[in-house]
């Protein structure tokens, strides 16, 4: 399993929720999380499937960026 991280512009609780129906019906992600207390706004992703490219389209049909961090 891997670990992804990416930068996004979620801000609240909100943005989250509106955000996770769409990774949490992907049956390949086994976790995620957004760390709302960073100013940088982090989206962590558990996957032994998914790349970086697919989790950042997922994000973007949601309407929020996610952008890959170098893990």
């Amino acid at each position: 399993m891997s670990t992804l991280t990416f930068k996004t512009n979620m801000k609240c609780e909100g943005c989250v929720s509106k955000v996770a129906p769409f990774l949490d019906k992907e049956t390949d992600i086994d976790s995620w999380h957004v760390d709302l207390t960073s100013d940088e706004r982090f989206l962590t992703v558990e996957t032994s499937v998914l790349s970086s490219q697919t989790v950042k389209e997922i994000v973007g049909n949601s309407g929020f960026t996610a952008e890959p961090v170098d893990n």
